[in-house]
């Protein structure tokens, strides 16, 4: 393929694949019955605002496909499942962010489940049990934990992962290893999702006055192993629904314990909450960024006519793309040259201004693609920094990626 024709495939994926909406604020929720809901849907919870969105995690529950997104009217989590914590978690963020924001949340909950169901490598050893418990599991393939990491990758295509809450404890309120092991979940999904070191975990205590209520030293303990580990009060809640289990909250106290996550992710995150210029073309957040593994296919021929023409003018950021000094810019050592495609040549001319470089001679950050447009996450670079060696230091693969800010975008291959 040609260098012209490369540039004109690099743009097509680009349109056919948007960079997720930084304004589209994802939270993953996981636990066990208290996360899953156990309180009445009242006439009051049947209604929602579109801003506030649910992935299915689980397939034909209600009419919902698995993997889409659908208004977060409850059930959340399984079709056993009811009012939870999280229903009024997303309610409440997009009472309380900005208007432009949206919030979506994907709900992964199992009633009775041990810490070791969302264990990435020993799920297996808690799958089983009576045919109510095993019937929840197969919802989610078998595998909590792998449905959890999967519809997060699908909704990084969609939007950014803001922070994790977290409903479990009750089984495991007399293992003084729980609060280890919920670490290592943690860390399993910042790793299995490739965001940063940012990204809060708010954990909710358990009933108080319930029949589990040691749980909650444990619980105490896990923001003394990690500064992103924050816990949620259940203080006040002592009403316990009455279903002969003494461990589940009540619809009014799911709600104001929703209310409480909410109020304590808007704290922790702050700023990082404000919206997202959308006229701008800033990179999304390194936190949210997916690491998926970079496919080194080449892309399919693409007719210069299903081109749309796209301005070639200054992105607005500060940096002057007219006036830098394109040809001397450095991009390391890629091997054969693939990765020089024509800098632009004249202002009016889009095509060759979309397929030049796209490095500042100070410091930019670039939103970075596979040749299938999958969206990968963002790398900052510098005026002596080698792109080739940037990209294979983030993303720890070869293979042949697409770099893009603003109009202007450049195809690398790194060895």
């Amino acid at each position: 393929m040609n260098i012209k024709a490369l540039g004109l495939a690099a743009l097509v994926v680009s349109a056919a694949y948007a960079a997720p909406d930084p304004n589209f604020h994802i939270y993953l929720a996981f636990g066990q019955s208290n996360m899953e809901g156990q309180g009445n849907i009242e006439q009051q919870d049947k209604s929602v605002d579109k801003r506030f969105q649910m992935m299915a995690t689980v397939d034909n529950c209600n009419g919902r496909k698995l993997g889409t997104w659908n208004d977060a009217i409850p059930p959340l989590a399984n079709c056993a499942s009811k009012l939870g914590p999280s229903d009024y978690f997303g309610r409440t963020m997009i009472e309380k962010v900005d208007e432009s924001i949206k919030v979506g949340v994907i709900v992964v909950a199992v009633a009775g489940c041990d810490i070791g169901l969302f264990s990435k490598d020993n799920y297996r050893n808690y799958t089983g049990g009576q045919s109510w418990y095993t019937d929840r599991v197969n919802a989610y393939g078998g595998n909590p934990y792998g449905r959890l990491i999967e519809m997060a990758k699908k909704a990084q295509q969609d939007g950014v992962i803001k922070g994790i809450i977290f409903h479990q404890g009750e089984t495991n309120a007399g293992d003084g290893n729980w609060p280890n092991n919920v670490k290592k979940v943690y860390d399993n999904i910042i790793s299995d999702l490739g965001l940063g070191s940012d990204i809060p975990f708010l954990a909710g205590e358990v009933l108080r006055s319930g029949s589990s209520a040691g749980a909650n030293n444990n619980i105490a303990k896990l923001p003394q192993l990690s500064k992103n580990f924050y816990v949620v009060s259940s203080e006040g809640f002592n009403q316990a629904l009455g279903d002969g289990q003494n461990v589940h909250f009540t619809s009014q106290e799911y709600r104001e314990f929703g209310k409480r996550y909410a109020e304590k992710m808007i704290e922790v995150l702050g700023d990082k909450l404000k919206p997202a210029n959308s006229g701008s073309n800033d990179p999304v957040p390194e936190s949210s960024a997916a690491a998926t593994p970079v496919s080194s296919a080449a892309t399919t021929p693409v007719s210069s006519a299903s081109v749309a023409p796209v301005s070639s003018s200054s992105s607005g950021h500060g940096f002057d793309w007219g006036n830098m000094d394109w040809g001397n810019m450095d991009w390391g050592n890629t091997g054969n040259g693939e990765s020089n495609i024509n800098p632009p040549v004249a202002t009016g001319d889009s095509t060759q201004a979309i397929s030049g470089s796209v490095v500042s001679v100070k410091a930019a950050s670039f939103n970075v693609f596979d040749m299938q447009g999958r969206y990968l996450g963002f790398v900052k670079l510098t005026s002596d920094a080698h792109v080739s060696e940037v990209l294979k230091a983030r993303f720890h693969k070869s293979g042949i990626y697409l770099v893009k800010r603003g109009n202007f975008m450049k195809r690398v291959v790194v060895r």
